[in-house]
């Protein structure tokens, strides 16, 4: 009986790629997972902001999680995708990513909290380090991706 009291609160997170690098968004916050698709510009957005999309008839906001971090821009693959994620404050945006690799199930003790360096800004975006088979993912903080008034 003892044992059950050691095992923690795993969470599940959808591993993706940008560039060489892997990261992990908690997957309560992911509704959909759409391949690459026309996205309408809307003139006078910010740069991250790629356009809308239509998605079973609601205009959802498309962003680029690379331009949003200063990465190089995104260039469009058979792996790209548009993670469509839902949050309470902002309903539904899209976030264009390299690749959708795998979902992982992290436990507390797998995660370590990252301390802030305000030299590097990605580390912003971050709200810690998953440790796992396939490596370590950087754990996206949405609440610091996504724009405040979406």
């Amino acid at each position: 009986m003892e044992r059950l009291k050691t095992t923690g609160e795993a969470i599940q997170f959808i591993v993706i790629k940008l560039g060489n690098e892997q990261y992990g968004i908690n997957i309560k916050y992911v509704d959909n997972i759409l391949r690459m698709q026309h996205i309408t510009r809307v003139p006078k957005v910010e740069s991250y902001l790629k356009g809308v999309i239509n998605l079973r008839g609601e205009v959802v906001p498309v962003m680029s999680v690379r331009t949003k971090m200063g990465l190089e821009e995104d260039v469009a693959t058979k792996s790209s995708r548009i993670i469509i994620i839902k949050m309470e404050q902002h309903g539904y945006i899209g976030i264009i990513v390299d690749e959708v690799k795998e979902v992982v199930t992290l436990d507390m003790e797998q995660i370590e909290k990252v301390a802030y360096d305000s030299k590097d800004d990605k580390s912003n975006f971050i709200s810690g380090v998953g440790k796992c088979e396939s490596g370590l993912i950087s754990l996206l903080d949405l609440s610091l991706v996504l724009p405040e008034n979406s």
